[in-house]
C-alpha cells in the first residue's frame, strides 16, 4: 500500500474503530518481539525463542503466527486474551502438551496449525473451546493416544490431519463429535489394528486416508459404518489378499489399493460398492486377475501398473470384461517374452492364448522357481508366537482373533504391545493368565463367552492401558479381577450380564479414567459404588435398568468427568448424588422415565455443567427454576422429544450454542411468552413448534403474532417478514474484528452510518411497516 493511499485510509480506520467501540489507542499495542499488522490485524513472532504466548498481543487480532519457537507446554486459557483470533500457527514450538482448556475462549478460530511437534497425547479437553474450528493439523508430532472425546467439542471441523504420528490403532469412537468433517488423514502411522466402532459417527465424511500403516487385512466391519465415504486410501500397507464383498461401501468412487503385498484378489472384492469408479491395485503381486463381478456396474478405470500380470489365455477373460464394459485396464504384461511390457489397452483376446497345458505348467514351475523364494524358509529371529496365531515382530501386534480357543495361549513375544483375543471360547480366566507380556499396552477379549475372571488374572500385565471386556456374560466381578494393572486407564465391560456395579472391583487400577459399563443389568447405584476409582473422569451406563441412585453413590468421584445414565428407569432427579460430582461436564439423562423437573435440580454442577440432555425422557413439566445455577456455563440443551407445554426461564443461560426444543407439544399462549422473548434476543437456531392452540398448530414459535398481545410482549416484531435491524446491530456492544483492507469497504460503511442518521430513513420504513400491517 503506498503511503497516498495510507494516509487517506487512516481517517476511515480510526472512524470503524471508534463505530465498533474500540478504542484507538489498542492499534499501538504489539509484543516487542512481534511484528504487528494493524490494517489486517495480525501478528507474527517466527523464530523469536518464545517460551510462552506473548500476554501482550492486542485483543482484536485476527491472525497469530507463532512458528519456530520454545514453548513447550500450553497452559489452560493460554489465548483468553486474543477472543477474535480466526488463525493460529503453532509449527516447530517444541510442544509436548496441550493442556485441557488450553484453547478454551478461541470460539471464532477456523484454522489451528500443531505440526512438527512432540505431542505425544490428545487428551479429552485438548480443544475444548474451539466450537467454530474447520481445519487441525496435528501432522508430524508423537500422538500414540486419542482419549475418547478429544474432539468431542470440534462440530464444524471439516479436515482433521494426523500424519506422520505414532498411532497404533484406534479405539471405538475415537472421533465422537465430529458432525460436519470431510476429510480424515490417518496417513504414515503405524496401524495396524482399527475397532469396529473406530469411525462410529462420521456420518459427514467424504474422503480417508489411511496410507502408510500396518493394516494386514482389509477392515471391512470398520468400513461399513462410514456411509458417505467416496475416497478410501489404503496405499502402503502390507495386506496379502482381498476377500470376497469385504470392501462394502455405498457411496465408494475411488479405492487406492497400491504399493501393497496383494497375492490375491477375489472377483467379488468390490461387488457391494456399486458406486466403484476407480480402483487402483498398481504394484503389488498380481499375476492372474478374474473379470469382476456386476456389482459394480459404474468401474470405469483398474490401474495395474507395477504388477507381473502374464498375459496369457488366463487374462483372455478379464480383457474381454474390460472390452464389453468399455473399462480402461492400465498396465503392462510381465510376460511371456513375446508380449512382455505391452500395454495390456494394446493386447487384444486373441493374442492372448496358452501352450500345450505340458509346456505351460513347465514354463510356469521354471520362472516361479526362478523368481519366488522357498516359502518354507524363515527368518532365524522369528518372533516368538502360539501355534494357530499371528505375530508381527516389526509391529509387536500378536492376534489369536477367532481361533476357537478354549484357554488363553501362552508364549507370546515379551516385546508383544497389542494382543487381540477375540472370538475365542475362553469361558473362564485364571490367575496369572499372561506371564511375560510386561509390554502389553491394550488386550482385547470381546466375545469370548467369559463367565468368570478370576483374582490376578491379569498379574503382571504392568502396562496395559487398553483392556477390553466386553460382550462377554460376566455377571460379576472378583474385587481382585485387576490386580496387578497399575497402569490401566480405559476398562470397557459393556455389554455384559452385569446385575449390579462391581464395587471394590477398582481399588487396585489407580489409573482408571473411563469405565464403561453400557448396556449391562444394573439395577442400583449403591453408597460408595466409585470407592477406589477417585481419579475417574468418565462413567458411562446407558442401557441399564438403574431406578435408583444413593445419595452417596458418586462418592469420592470429584473429577468426574462425564456421565451417562440414558436408557435407565430413574423418575426423578438424582440431585442429591450429583452433589458429588461438582465438576462433572456432561450428563445424559435420554430416555428415563423422569416426568417432572423441580426447582435447582442441577444446582450442585453450577460451576460446571456444559451439556446436558433430557431428550425423549415424556417429561411433562419443569419448574421455572428448575436450570437455576447453570447460567453463562451451559453450552449444549437437549429437551426434544418431550411432552412440555411450557419451558422454564432460559434467560440466564446466556453461553448456549446448541438448544433443541423439537416434538414437544408447546402451548403458544401468554404462560410462553418468557420462550418467545429469548428467542428474540439470542443467535441460536431454536426448534421450537406450536401444538397448542389447533389453529397455530406446526407454526414456529418464532413466527406467530398472540404474543404480542400478552403483557410485556408490545417489543416483539408485528409481523415476521419485517426483519429487526436494531436486534442486528450488536457492534457498539460487542466489538468484532473486520479486515479493514480496502478503501471500499470503509466507504461503504460509512454510506451505511450516513443513511441510517438520514432524517427520511425512518418515515419511510415506517411505510412500509404500515403497508405491511394493513396486508396482514
Amino acid at each position: 500500500m503506498n503511503e497516498q493511499m495510507y494516509s487517506q485510509l487512516c481517517p476511515y480506520i480510526l472512524w470503524v474503530l471508534l463505530l465498533l467501540g474500540i478504542p484507538a489507542a489498542h492499534m499501538a499495542k504489539c509484543p516487542e518481539e512481534c511484528v504487528c499488522d494493524q490494517i489486517q490485524l495480525t501478528v507474527t513472532c517466527v523464530n523469536k525463542n518464545l517460551t510462552q504466548v506473548p500476554p501482550t498481543v492486542d485483543e482484536i487480532t485476527v491472525k497469530l503466527d507463532l512458528r519456530g519457537n520454545d514453548i513447550q507446554e500450553l497452559p489452560t486459557g493460554a489465548f483468553k486474551h486474543t477472543p477474535y483470533l480466526t488463525h493460529l500457527s503453532m509449527q516447530r514450538c517444541n510442544i509436548r502438551r496441550v493442556k485441557e482448556g488450553a484453547f478454551r475462549g478461541l470460539g471464532r478460530l477456523v484454522f489451528l496449525n500443531l505440526a512438527n511437534n512432540n505431542i505425544e497425547i490428545l487428551y479429552q479437553e485438548s480443544f475444548d473451546g474451539l466450537s467454530s474450528l474447520k481445519q487441525l493439523m496435528i501432522d508430524r508430532n508423537r500422538v500414540e493416544e486419542i482419549q475418547p472425546g478429544a474432539f468431542s467439542q470440534l462440530g464444524f471441523l471439516n479436515l482433521l490431519s494426523l500424519t506422520h504420528n505414532q498411532l497404533v490403532y484406534i479405539p471405538n469412537m475415537a472421533f465422537q463429535g465430529l458432525q460436519n468433517i470431510k476429510w480424515l488423514r490417518l496417513s504414515h502411522n503405524s496401524l495396524n489394528y482399527l475397532d469396529t466402532e473406530a469411525f462410529a459417527g462420521l456420518f459427514t465424511l467424504t474422503r480417508l486416508s489411511l496410507d502408510h500403516n500396518e493394516l494386514q487385512f482389509f477392515p471391512s466391519e470398520t468400513m461399513t459404518r462410514l456411509p458417505e465415504v467416496t475416497r478410501l486410501d489404503l496405499s502402503y500397507n502390507p495386506m496379502t489378499y482381498l476377500g470376497e464383498e469385504v470392501v462394502s461401501m455405498a457411496k465408494l468412487t475411488h479405492l487406492f489399493l497400491d504399493h501393497m503385498s496383494l497375492q490375491d484378489l477375489s472377483n467379488t472384492a468390490v461387488s457391494k460398492s456399486p458406486s466403484l469408479i476407480h480402483l487402483d491395485i498398481s504394484y503389488n503381486q498380481l499375476r492372474v486377475i478374474q473379470p469382476f463381478s456386476e456389482g459394480s456396474p459404474n468401474l470405469a478405470r483398474v490401474n495395474l501398473a507395477g504388477n507381473p500380470i502374464y498375459c496369457n489365455c488366463y487374462l483372455r477373460p478379464l480383457r474381454e470384461w474390460a472390452i464389453r464394459g468399455k473399462v480402461k485396464l492400465m498396465g503392462t504384461c510381465g510376460g511371456p517374452a513375446h508380449l512382455s511390457g505391452e500395454n495390456l489397452e494394446a493386447v487384444y483376446p486373441p493374442e492372448l492364448r496358452c501352450q500345450s497345458q505340458e509346456a505351460m505348467l513347465k514354463a510356469e514351475f521354471e520362472e516361479a522357481t526362478r523368481i519366488t523364494p522357498p516359502p518354507t524358509v524363515e527368518p532365524e529371529n522369528k518372533v516368538k508366537c502360539p501355534a494357530n496365531c499371528i505375530c508381527e515382530a516389526e509391529t509387536h501386534h500378536s492376534s489369536c482373533e477367532n481361533r476357537g480357543h478354549t484357554k488363553v495361549p501362552r508364549g507370546f513375544s515379551p516385546t508383544t504391545r497389542l494382543l487381540d483375543l477375540r472370538g475365542n471360547h475362553f469361558h473362564y480366566i485364571p490367575g496369572n493368565s499372561f506371564p511375560g507380556v510386561a509390554q502389553v499396552v491394550s488386550l482385547h477379549l470381546q466375545r469370548c463367552k467369559i463367565v468368570e475372571v478370576e483374582g490376578g488374572a491379569f498379574s503382571g500385565m504392568k502396562g496395559l492401558i487398553y483392556l477390553y471386556l466386553s460382550e462377554n456374560d460376566l455377571s460379576s466381578l472378583s474385587p481382585d479381577a485387576f490386580k496387578g494393572l497399575p497402569q490401566l486407564t480405559y476398562l470397557h465391560l459393556e455389554k455384559n450380564r452385569l446385575t449390579g456395579f462391581p464395587k471394590g472391583a477398582f481399588k487396585l487400577v489407580p489409573s482408571l479414567l473411563a469405565l464403561h459399563l453400557e448396556n449391562n443389568a444394573i439395577t442400583k447405584l449403591e453408597p460408595d459404588t466409585l470407592t477406589g476409582a477417585s481419579g475417574l473422569r468418565a462413567l458411562y451406563l446407558t442401557g441399564n435398568a438403574i431406578d435408583h441412585m444413593s445419595p452417596r453413590a458418586l462418592h469420592q468421584a470429584s473429577d468426574l468427568d462425564t456421565l451417562h445414565l440414558g436408557g435407565n428407569k430413574l423418575d426423578e432427579v438424582p440431585t442429591e448424588a450429583l452433589s458429588k460430582a461438582g465438576n462433572l461436564r456432561d450428563l445424559r439423562l435420554t430416555g428415563n422415565p423422569i416426568r417432572w423437573v423441580g426447582p435447582n435440580a442441577f444446582l450442585p454442577l453450577e460451576r460446571s455443567l456444559k451439556e446436558l440432555y433430557l431428550n425423549n425422557m415424556g417429561l411433562e413439566k419443569m419448574s421455572q427454576n428448575s436450570l437455576a445455577g447453570l447460567g453463562p456455563g451451559l453450552r449444549s440443551l437437549f429437551l426434544e422429544g418431550n411432552q412440555l407445554e411450557e419451558l422454564p426461564n432460559f434467560h440466564p443461560l446466556t453461553s448456549l450454542e446448541v438448544i433443541n426444543l423439537a416434538n414437544n407439544p408447546l402451548m403458544c399462549d401468554c404462560p410462553l411468552l418468557p420462550l418467545r422473548l429469548w428467542i428474540e434476543k439470542v443467535n441460536l437456531k431454536v426448534r421450537a413448534t406450536c401444538a397448542n392452540p389447533p389453529e397455530l398448530k406446526g407454526r414456529r414459535v418464532k413466527d406467530v403474532h398472540i404474543f404480542k398481545a400478552c403483557p410485556g410482549g408490545e417489543s416483539l416484531p408485528s409481523a415476521p417478514t419485517v426483519t429487526p435491524k436494531p436486534a442486528k446491530a450488536p457492534k457498539a456492544t460487542k466489538p468484532k474484528p473486520m479486515h479493514l483492507n480496502s478503501l471500499r469497504q470503509v466507504k461503504m460503511l460509512k454510506a451505511k452510518s450516513k443513511l441510517r442518521k438520514s432524517p427520511n430513513a425512518k418515515p419511510a420504513a415506517s411505510k412500509k411497516t404500515a403497508k405491511r400491517r394493513s396486508m396482514a
